[in-house]
């Protein structure tokens, strides 16, 4: 007798095995992430806060050449900086910004500061200061929202090229990259609303790497998407969650700060984009690495604090 043919499987059993696979994938991808994780621990009570007053959110922190760790609160003063034990160096910057947010330092130890909002006549600006606290540069109108070459709609972030030119993320109202020269003269945009490669939904965060790409953390969108440095699109990641704040060490590891997909510290390469692990203990919006491996993360959510994570022997 000739045997039977099989009888294909029944579509709710293909449909069954379909999930399990992609399950399966799933639970081996997150046990290989948790074996990968770096273990780090937060620092409990570190950083004096002047007059024993409360942090504030924090959404912007930098570490500048001499190790010194700068905070951009929404607090008075608005700007604190800290030794790396925690104590407090120097406060400054009493009523200069409306809504403090993004806070980089450059190459030369400029810090690059922005105001993501307007009220009483000034904000929506970013500002360049010399290490000492002088007023270098400015861009944007004081106090005026807009979207043109000389205004800003919520300014969030800035990244400085080898070069000196300059890019700003104006993000919270604006879905935009705006280029200037080094002295401040406007180059060129790029962006708007929307989910297509080139679009933005809060473009949140932004840096350069190694290879002069600018990665923009377009955070609504949970997905970074990476330019040269004319605008033109080179590719998106979606596996670092939800970005809020970027970091980018001179090797090329990127650190992503994300409160909601993956709730931490997402840590991978910013050369292809793999993901090594996430760091729990915090839910940061802006985040720093000090050369010994500490990590320095700005909370604005639930923490409203800076917090410490050094790593963990365990």
């Amino acid at each position: 007798m000739r045997p039977r043919p099989s009888s294909p499987a029944p579509p709710w059993r293909r449909r069954f095995l379909a999930v399990a696979v992609v399950l399966l994938g799933t639970v081996a991808a997150l046990a290989h992430l948790a074996a990968a994780a770096p273990g780090y621990a937060v620092v409990p009570g570190w950083g004096q806060v002047p007059n024993g007053a409360e942090w504030g959110e924090v959404p912007g922190v930098s570490i500048d050449g001499q190790g010194v760790i700068f905070a951009f609160r929404r607090a008075q003063p608005p700007i604190l900086q800290f030794e790396p034990s925690g104590r407090l160096v120097k406060a400054w910057g009493d009523g200069l910004f409306v809504m403090p947010h993004g806070l980089r330092i450059d190459r030369n130890g400029a810090l690059w500061l922005t105001d993501a909002r307007a009220a009483d006549g000034k904000g929506q600006q970013v500002f360049k200061f010399s290490p000492d606290g002088q007023l270098l540069l400015t861009l944007g109108t004081r106090g005026v929202s807009g979207a043109d070459d000389k205004t800003f709609n919520g300014p969030c972030d800035v990244a400085v090229a080898a070069n000196g030119d300059i890019f700003v993320a104006d993000g919270h109202t604006n879905a935009r990259v705006v280029k200037f020269s080094q002295d401040g003269k406007y180059i060129t945009a790029w962006g708007h609303k929307g989910t297509a490669a080139g679009e933005f939904d809060v473009p949140h965060a932004i840096v350069i790497d190694s290879k002069g790409r600018v990665l923009v953390g377009d955070r609504n969108n949970k997905r970074i998407q990476i330019f040269d440095q004319n605008g033109a699109f080179i590719e998106q990641w979606g596996q670092f969650g939800r970005p809020s704040g970027m970091f980018i060490s001179p090797d090329d590891t990127l650190y992503v700060g994300d409160i909601s997909d993956r709730k931490g510290i997402v840590v991978g390469s910013a050369g292809d984009g793999s993901v090594r692990g996430v760091i729990e203990g915090t839910l940061p919006e802006g985040v720093a690495v000090a050369a010994d491996g500490s990590i320095y993360a700005g909370e604005t959510t639930t923490g409203r604090i800076l917090r410490k994570l050094v790593p963990s022997t365990r």
